[in-house]
C-alpha cells in the first residue's frame, strides 16, 4: 500500500456526508488558505509527516494509567505533585472522544457541517469544571516550556477542544494542561528501556477566536477560485519551485528544437 494517496473519495470533501471540519483542518485553514482549500474543496492532500510511533506509544500508555485512576475516581500521582485538584473525567463517551475521526463533536448552524477534534483527556475539578487535556513527549536536555512559536498550535488545539466541549453543554474551565514526558538522555546504558522527566503545564486558553475562524473557513469554502499561497508556508514554496523548474526546462527544450528546426533550412 502506498504511504501517500494524494485524491480522497468525494464523500470526504466539503458537502460530502462524510466532511468534518476537524481541529486540525482549522489549523490548516490558520496556516495556509490555499492548501486548506486544495484539500478539503478538491479534495487534493498534503503528504502527511511520517508518523511518529514512540509518540503514540507514550499517549497510549498514559491513557492506560489515567483509565486506571478514572475507574477509581482517584487523583493521579501525577496530578497529586503538580497540587491540581481534579480527578480524569468519567463519562460514557470518554472512549468516543479520544478516537481519531470521531471525537468530540458540536454541530455548526450557521456552517450546515459538524466540527470535531479527539481530545487525550478530561478532567474534572471539585467544583464541576472540566479540564482538558493533552499529553506531548519529547526528548531535549533544558526543561520542557510552551514559550517556543510552533507551540502556539498546541495552544489552539487545546482552545478547540474547550470550545467543543462548551458546545456539547458542558461547564469548561480555561485552565487546560499539557502532560509533558521528556525522555532523558542523560543516562549511562540505554537497557532497552527510556526514563521520562514527567511534567505537567497550565495553560490558560482563550476559545473566543474559534467562532470568527470557523466562519472564515466556511466562507473560503465557499469560493470558486483557489486562494493565494501563505507566505511562510514550505509546502506551497516547494510546490512553486517545482513549478518553475518545470517552465525553465520546458523552455528550455523548446528554444533548443526552435534552434534545430532552423539549422534543417
Amino acid at each position: 500500500m502506498a504511504f501517500y494517496n494524494p485524491k480522497r473519495s468525494k464523500s470526504w470533501n466539503y458537502g460530502g456526508d462524510k466532511w468534518r471540519l476537524s481541529r486540525s483542518k482549522i489549523d490548516l485553514f490558520l496556516e495556509c488558505q490555499k492548501c486548506f482549500y486544495l484539500d478539503n474543496k478538491l479534495g487534493t492532500k498534503r503528504p502527511p509527516g511520517f508518523p511518529f510511533n514512540l509518540n503514540s506509544a507514550v499517549d497510549a500508555l498514559l491513557k492506560k494509567e489515567f483509565d486506571i485512576h478514572r475507574r477509581a475516581q482517584t487523583p493521579h500521582p501525577l496530578m497529586v505533585k503538580f497540587g491540581i485538584d481534579a480527578v480524569p473525567f468519567e463519562h460514557k463517551d470518554i472512549d468516543t472522544w479520544r478516537e481519531n475521526f470521531e471525537g468530540v463533536e458540536a454541530f455548526y448552524e450557521e456552517g450546515g457541517f459538524y466540527v470535531s477534534g479527539a481530545v487525550d483527556d478530561v478532567w474534572v475539578n471539585t467544583s464541576g469544571e472540566l479540564h482538558v487535556v493533552d499529553y506531548k513527549s519529547t526528548s531535549k536536555d533544558e526543561e520542557v516550556t510552551l514559550d517556543a512559536e510552533w507551540q502556539n498550535g498546541y495552544k489552539r488545539q487545546m482552545e478547540v477542544y474547550q470550545w467543543l466541549l462548551r458546545k456539547n453543554g458542558f461547564k469548561v474551565s480555561n485552565m487546560g494542561y499539557f502532560v509533558y514526558a521528556n525522555a532523558r538522555k542523560d543516562k549511562d546504558t540505554f537497557e532497552g528501556k527510556l526514563e521520562f522527566r514527567m511534567k505537567i503545564i497550565p495553560y490558560d486558553g482563550d476559545d473566543s477566536w474559534v467562532d470568527g475562524a470557523i466562519r472564515d473557513a466556511k466562507e473560503c469554502l465557499g469560493r470558486n477560485t483557489i486562494p493565494g499561497s501563505s507566505n511562510t508556508c514550505e509546502y506551497c514554496a516547494y510546490r512553486d519551485a517545482i513549478t518553475d523548474s518545470e517552465r525553465d526546462i520546458t523552455g528550455s527544450e523548446k528554444q533548443n528544437k526552435d534552434v534545430d528546426r532552423r539549422t534543417l533550412f
